[in-house]
């Protein structure tokens, strides 16, 4: 399995669960996983617990946990205290940010189908070869959509969009 008597190497480690040694670094930085030792030679080496933790931090990752939340979760642990209760928070949170974009989404693709049923009329009524201004004729009609942002950017660039604007 690519350990040693002390422990897996870094490389070792990220290929089992599929990161880069970056990746560990990265995880050992922000406190999700515990700081490894070191061989004489000045390797890392993890304990074979680590591939569990990992398997967790990639399956919270997939569900939505953000890197800090994984943290805070891991440090109640590492204290003794059960995040349970927050856990579950955190993860119906989640859910219902979902279910907020997926209205959104929902919104967003009936304003899209509207938009191209127009301009399918806009191109019937354009002369072949001539500009037909499509995207002009959407904010002519539209325009309060130039205030909108999209939910199909991701939720960390409308957070960072939301906050310019609030500027």
């Amino acid at each position: 399995m690519g350990g040693s008597p002390g422990g897996i190497r870094s490389g070792n480690l990220a290929r089992l669960v599929g990161v880069s040694r970056d990746t560990l670094r990265y995880y050992e930085r922000k406190g999700l996983l515990p700081c490894p030792q070191r061989s004489s030679a000045g390797y890392r080496l993890y304990p074979a617990e680590a591939v569990k933790r990992l398997r967790v931090i990639r399956g919270a990752l997939a569900l939505g946990f953000t890197v800090e939340e994984l943290a805070g979760i891991f440090k109640a642990r590492g204290e003794n205290r059960a995040p349970c209760q927050r856990v579950r928070d955190l993860a119906m949170n989640k859910a219902e940010d979902l279910r907020r974009r997926i209205d959104e989404l929902s919104r967003l693709r009936r304003e899209l189908l509207r938009t191209v049923k127009r301009w399918e009329e806009i191109l019937e009524e354009t002369v072949p070869g001539d500009l037909a201004h499509l995207l002009e004729s959407f904010v002519v009609e539209n325009p309060k959509a130039i205030d909108g942002i999209s939910p199909l950017i991701s939720p960390g660039l409308q957070q960072k969009l939301l906050r310019a604007r609030r500027k």
